[in-house]
């Protein structure tokens, strides 16, 4: 792919998460408990859930795969980051966590489907294409210290979020209690938080423009979720802590 079509693909990706960013305030995307009725062109959550999203570690991975000529021990790292993450979303967390049982609708599938796989191309390839830019000095670069630092703190906190929804779902005849633990003192998806600190990390980490892109583009969609479910919990709850911000503490 020549640097003229990459660009302008990257460009177009960039304006389509701005579209979607605006567009989620307005409407929430219909599945998990925004989901009204039973809708008959769907899947089982969980299993929609790894279709949904195993392209993100399977086409990174072959991307590396089919151009191993060109990675380098920096490049590994990047792949280990990426898969880290990615394996566990894919099927370690729907396998092991009780995600809703409510369906997927196919609409949803679909659009997650084409974004994981479009993202996961367009970052590996970004990578791989530049790889004479990531040598093993790279690993010692503030840029990469601070990225790293940032994407494992993103990981911890998404992934205890995640866990003490866990623990409700488990333990509670409802499926939606008010949570208290961890960051959930402070805001009301602490787990969006962690995810976007991941992609915040990642971006600073690989020093990419993709990246960049992918981090805008999780903002897109959890920041206007966070504020649903903010709204969410305090309309259902008359005991919903007043304090709480929908995402970032104190402030939002």
């Amino acid at each position: 792919m020549s640097d003229i079509v990459f660009r302008y693909i990257l460009i177009t990706w960039v304006l389509i998460a701005v579209a979607v960013f605006v567009s989620l305030f307005f409407v929430t995307a219909p599945y998990g408990r925004y989901l009204r009725g039973n809708p008959s062109l769907s899947l089982h959550g969980r299993l929609g859930w790894i279709i949904m999203e195993t392209p993100a570690p399977l086409i990174f991975a072959a991307c590396f795969a089919i151009n191993s000529q060109m990675t380098s021990r920096t490049l590994i790292v990047f792949l280990l980051m990426w898969e880290i993450h990615y394996v566990d979303r894919s099927l370690i967390y729907p396998i092991t966590r009780r995600i809703s049982a409510k369906p997927l609708p196919l609409a949803i599938l679909a659009a997650g489907l084409i974004f994981n796989t479009m993202n996961a191309y367009l970052n590996s390839n970004y990578l791989i294409v530049n790889s004479y830019i990531y040598s093993v000095m790279w690993l010692r670069d503030i840029r990469f210290m601070i990225g790293l630092s940032l994407f494992l703190i993103g990981l911890i906190v998404n992934r205890y979020s995640d866990h003490v929804l866990y623990r409700i779902r488990r333990t509670s005849q409802n499926e939606y209690s008010i949570p208290y633990d961890g960051l959930y003192h402070w805001v009301s998806c602490p787990n969006y938080l962690g995810e976007i600190l991941i992609w915040i990390g990642w971006t600073v980490a690989t020093w990419s423009p993709v990246a960049a892109a992918f981090c805008l583009w999780t903002i897109a969609n959890l920041a206007p979720r966070a504020r649903s479910h903010h709204q969410w919990y305090q309309n259902h709850f008359s005991d919903y802590p007043n304090e709480r911000r929908a995402l970032v503490p104190w402030i939002w």
